[in-house]
């Protein structure tokens, strides 16, 4: 709970990530890859730190996510990771939209997801691990 709680802050309240206030437009983005685009192509101006919180925050704010809901689910699976990934980012995504704190973008959506699915995959290499130990100790 406390993840989820500092995951909401951080997509919709951080002032250090462009979250300063409220903005009197909307801004933003439904064509996919489109932000991923621009952040590749203006690497340069925009700065390795903004690319990198970009595209890679993007993904790593989520990966523990994936992680999580594999660990506290009975009923885990890659694909309910990837959709709950997905459900919660179209959710933090929407409330950017509609309280026009941030920006609402599609590729950000894609990302996330990406970084709960990876989230998933580290579990699967941890749960493994863990499988292969357990193991080694009950044998005599």
């Amino acid at each position: 709970m406390a993840y989820i709680i500092f995951l909401v802050y951080f997509l919709c309240f951080a002032e250090w990530y462009g979250r300063t206030g409220v903005s009197r437009e909307y801004r933003y983005n439904l064509e996919l890859f489109r932000e991923i685009r621009r952040f590749i192509e203006y690497r340069e101006e925009l700065g390795a730190f903004a690319v990198f919180a970009n595209l890679f925050g993007n993904i790593l704010i989520f990966v523990p996510f994936g992680f999580f809901i594999a660990v506290a689910s009975r009923y885990r699976g890659f694909f309910k990771t990837v959709f709950f990934s997905f459900l919660l980012s179209f959710g933090v995504e929407l409330f950017q939209l509609v309280t026009r704190v941030g920006s609402c973008d599609v590729d950000d959506m894609l990302l996330n997801t990406i970084g709960g699915a990876l989230g998933y995959l580290f579990f699967l290499v941890c749960n493994e691990i863990r499988r292969k130990h357990d193991g080694r100790r009950k044998q005599p």
